[in-house]
């Protein structure tokens, strides 16, 4: 009787090996540098890291408070114009007034002027969103489908160009400043252009390509809240005209906080104002359009000097003062604790 021989199965393929490499640095012998924190060390990181702190505060500090400022708040000035324009059937009439103010001392160097908005929400998300990139860049899209709405197109199907709600709340007050000299009025010469970041102004904003601009927005309409469409926002500068205007641009970059200012014009220092601004009797005269008093807001404008820390703004002197002055006292508190310590050690040693 034949027996049956047992086969042994095959032997498994070997597995990969799911270690890692016997190396120094997949293993973690590496040699590593373990900093030995000795009460010298540590006191001397708190007091230099405060003394650091300190001067640069105090640097800031002072900086900022060499800054000469003036802010002149026409929200209660312009009354008139506050009520004609909070009714929405007076859009095309025109209200201007003016606001008189008198400089003391020389404003001397580059002077810039600042429109100011009190109470107006640019965080919101959905605000913050309400636009159209691609638009901006001068691409012919569909912006049906982007984030404008309900500031994307009219009951009839035209397009808004530029689309969104932050483009359609864009602020359009024309402030012209006047020196008052020997009884006449001397229109001071301000720059419109060059004060947008060079980024925003080459990168991230383009017109549509076309012969002419009127042309290239052809099939569009202005945004409801506006009096001009976008190619005409300058009428004296075509370069200075649809998404490439300074204004517009500065107005698209929003506002983190509900108090804000944005860069209007620059003093452009020719003949009487070669040196800045002289002391003197001055006036703005402003083309109210703006309203701000359903919502509570203020405006004001703003003229101000530069240094090398910026404008008048002494948040971040403040913020390096309480910083230094808090490693500081933290310093001086760790070496009470180990002075303390210390002491007790000793007592119970000598006992």
């Amino acid at each position: 009787m034949k027996t049956k021989r047992s086969v042994a199965p095959r032997e498994e393929e070997a597995q990969p090996s799911r270690c890692p490499d016997n190396s120094a640095f997949k293993q973690q012998r590496l040699p590593a540098w373990k900093p030995q924190l000795t009460i010298a060390s540590v006191l001397s990181s708190f007091f230099l890291t405060g003394a650091f702190c300190l001067t640069v505060g105090v640097c800031l500090v002072l900086s900022a408070n060499s800054v000469r400022e003036i802010q002149v708040d026409y929200s209660d000035k312009c009354s008139y114009c506050s009520k004609l324009r909070e009714n929405s059937s007076n859009w095309n009439k025109e209200c201007h007034c003016s606001i008189n103010f008198t400089l003391k001392e020389d404003i001397l160097g580059d002077v810039f002027m600042y429109y100011g908005l009190q109470n107006f929400f640019q965080n919101h998300r959905r605000y913050v969103k309400s636009r159209s990139d691609a638009q901006l860049l001068g691409r012919n899209v569909n912006i049906q489908r982007s984030y404008c709405a309900p500031f994307s197109t009219y009951r009839n199907g035209t397009p808004m160009a530029p689309c969104g709600a932050i483009a359609n709340s864009m602020f359009n007050d024309t402030i012209d400043l006047f020196y008052n000299y020997n009884s006449s009025m001397i229109q001071v010469p301000l720059l419109k252009t060059g004060n947008s970041w060079w980024t925003d102004k080459n990168v991230k904003f383009r017109n549509p390509e076309s012969y002419n601009l009127s042309s290239a927005f052809a099939g569009t309409a202005r945004p409801p809240y506006w009096q001009k469409p976008v190619y005409l926002l300058d009428e004296e500068d075509e370069r200075n005209n649809g998404y490439v205007n300074d204004d517009f641009i500065i107005w698209m970059r929003v506002s983190a906080f509900a108090t804000f200012r944005n860069l209007y014009r620059r003093l452009r220092r020719v003949r009487r104002f070669a040196e800045g601004l002289p002391a003197g009797n001055y006036t703005f005269q402003i083309s109210y359009n703006f309203p701000v008093t359903r919502f509570k807001g203020r405006k004001h404008v703003i003229l101000s000097t530069v240094v090398w820390s910026g404008g008048s703004n002494p948040f971040l002197g403040i913020a390096y003062l309480v910083s230094g002055t808090a490693a500081t006292l933290a310093g001086f508190v760790i070496a009470g604790i180990h002075l303390k310590l210390r002491k007790k050690k000793t007592y119970f040693q000598k006992r």
